[in-house]
């Protein structure tokens, strides 16, 4: 069974989302997709002062199996990509809700306003659902 950690949001796309003390947002993958995919071998994060749209494939995670995109679950601004992936693909395997974080984004006034994000217990019964 896949961790869920309670206190981030998620998406239907298994990516997942932490408010920070500031307001901005640190976002990354599941420990389900990261499973899914296998081990990485590379990592492409957007760079920073970029701006992304809700939905936008801002982000490439690649493994020996395939090769997936990173959608941003709220629009804003890119204030930091994770530059240790760079070097460290793995870290998005090993702590997938820790130094594995993808991206840091500075949202959009009102983005998260009409955005659907998943409390745990509700993104577990996707993949749950996705299970059968």
């Amino acid at each position: 069974m896949s961790n869920v950690p309670a206190d981030l949001k998620y998406t239907r796309s298994h990516e997942w989302i932490r408010t920070l003390a500031d307001g901005t947002l640190e976002i990354g993958v599941t420990d389900h997709a990261q499973d899914a995919l296998g081990d990485l071998v590379f990592v492409e994060v957007p760079e920073a002062g970029r701006t992304v749209k809700a939905g936008e494939a801002c982000a490439v995670v690649e493994s020996v199996k395939a090769a997936s995109d990173v959608y941003a679950p709220v629009a804003g601004e890119v204030l930091a990509g994770n530059a240790q992936l760079a070097a460290q693909p793995d870290l998005v395997n090993s702590q997938p809700y820790g130094a594995g974080w993808l991206w840091r984004l500075k949202p959009a006034a009102g983005a998260l306003a009409g955005v659907e994000l998943l409390g745990a217990a509700d993104y577990q019964k996707v993949l749950e659902a996705e299970a059968h």
